[in-house]
């Protein structure tokens, strides 16, 4: 009788470590980083005209081969509605990567440096924190000129360090999901 009920004590015992083990207070498992290879950044004028689209496409997905990098024209001393779209094309179909920064937002912002003279990006979205994203922007151009916009895509940035909010990335940290620098052509 005391081994049967030694016995039963130690079952009760492992029975309750194994559903401990598997209590929902558990850190859970990281988000992995998307794998982006495909980046369009359409630029609609806001008082009418073509749209430009500049492009980045890596479909090889490890850098192994060299992507392809599509600037743009725009006009001078014109505003542009700015969208973002990245995709996982090594997926059939392709994933839309934008939706996951959209139902994640609070862990993405995009950041624009540019070389252009008089170019300028603002922040058109928000996450629910009012700390910008970057998928909407409005882009003006200035008087006629060349040079780069650098797009970079940072995951799980400190949005509410200095100056990270105006679109300043010196001080983001996180981890950089993807940057990609367009040839930009003002005239």
């Amino acid at each position: 009788m005391k081994f049967f009920n030694l016995l039963s004590f130690a079952t009760i015992i492992a029975f309750s470590l194994v559903l401990t083990s598997c209590d929902k207070d558990d850190p859970e498992i990281p988000n992995e980083e998307e794998l982006i290879t495909t980046v369009n950044f359409t630029l609609t004028p806001v008082d009418g005209g073509d749209s430009v689209t500049m492009s980045f496409e890596d479909l090889d997905g490890d850098g192994e081969e060299e992507p392809v990098i599509v600037g743009g024209t725009l006009s001078a001393f014109t505003v542009y509605n700015g969208s973002l779209d990245l995709l996982n094309k090594t997926e059939t179909p392709a994933e839309s990567v934008t939706e996951e920064i959209e139902e994640e937002d609070d862990e993405h912002q995009f950041f624009f440096e540019t070389t252009v003279p008089g170019l300028t990006v603002v922040y058109s979205d928000a996450d629910d924190d009012d700390f910008p994203v970057g998928l909407l922007t409005s882009v003006s151009t200035g008087d006629v000129g060349t040079g780069t916009l650098t797009v970079t895509l940072k995951h799980e940035p400190v949005k509410d360090a200095e100056f990270v909010a105006q679109g300043d990335i010196t001080n983001a940290q996180g981890e950089t999901d993807i940057q990609v620098t367009f040839p930009v052509n003002v005239q």
